[in-house]
């Protein structure tokens, strides 16, 4: 009895090993095609095109935001907005072209980041389900810009809340916009905690830095992820308020929750001190186009 209870333990151990070896390799083979994504040199260019180009945005988006709260803004202070500000520079067309080729770096980055892992985070479900979506995001912006360059586009505004209220016209469409509406507000929560958190440097190779430098990005990172993290605040807070109502009207983007922080008490400071946020948000950017782990 004991020589076959011997026996079975013995093959029990051998099935076990060779299962986990037979495991190893799946999760192995898995990271090394990470790493060899991350060590491809088109893999860095995409990268480092798509985050001089979401810093760029970003200074742009800030610098109409400044001239709406001032009074001297001509644009809306959304990304259409800052592409339109852009468009009216002798510079504008070819530098318009290069954010187009930029934003699709970024959305083709994105996508790869979300296919084989997200450098500097886990490699899990979450985060590569936000790397799609930024990849949707940017791919949309290249396409907005595109629509400015041929001079075809409409009211960003407007389009938001045209589909606002077509969602809201179908049955439990109220609802569908309230959740969306709580997502972002949950979302731009996030980026608040991250700047507060100073989450962000595990991204960057902050070996490469001085230790000046270092604090200054940090710096740069917070004020502009806590800026930007209201604003999503504030979006969504107005498309919950829009389902809520049932007021398609009440929702909007960017421009939107600026215009909503200007028309409180001090707004005018208040909206003033978030566009100055993108602003930096925007600086941070392009230090991370620099510093970024790929």
């Amino acid at each position: 009895m004991r020589s076959t209870s011997a026996v079975s333990r013995a093959f029990s151990t051998r099935r076990s090993s060779r299962s986990s070896r037979t495991s190893r390799p799946s999760r192995t083979s898995r990271s090394s095609r990470a790493a060899r994504a991350s060590r491809n040199p088109a893999t860095h260019a995409l990268a480092q095109a798509g985050l001089v180009a979401r810093g760029v945005i970003y200074l742009l988006l800030g610098c109409v935001a400044i001239l709406v709260a001032v009074g001297q803004g001509s644009h809306p202070a959304n990304q259409q907005g800052a592409l339109q500000l852009l468009a009216s520079k002798p510079y504008g067309l070819v530098a318009l072209w290069l954010l187009v080729i930029g934003f699709v770096c970024y959305a083709l980055w994105q996508l790869s980041e979300a296919a084989f892992g997200v450098t500097g985070e886990d490699d899990g479900a979450v985060a590569r389900l936000k790397a799609v979506g930024r990849a949707v995001v940017f791919a949309f912006l290249a396409y907005l810009t595109l629509k400015i360059i041929l001079h075809t586009e409409g009211s960003q505004a407007k389009q938001q809340q045209d589909l606002t209220a077509t969602v809201m016209a179908h049955p439990g469409g109220q609802w569908v916009v309230a959740i969306a509406g709580v997502l972002v507000a949950i979302g731009g929560l996030v980026l608040v905690g991250e700047g507060i958190r100073a989450t962000f440097m595990k991204l960057l190779q902050t070996s490469r830095m001085s230790p000046q430098t270092r604090r200054i990005v940090k710096l740069l990172g917070q004020i502009g992820s806590i800026a930007r993290g209201v604003v999503f605040v504030l979006v969504g807070v107005l498309v919950v308020d829009a389902a809520v109502t049932h007021k398609a009207a009440k929702s909007g983007g960017i421009d939107k929750a600026l215009l909503t922080l200007r028309d409180q008490p001090f707004g005018e400071f208040l909206m003033l001190a978030a566009a100055l946020g993108l602003v930096v948000f925007g600086v941070y950017g392009l230090c991370e186009a620099r510093w970024r782990k790929v």
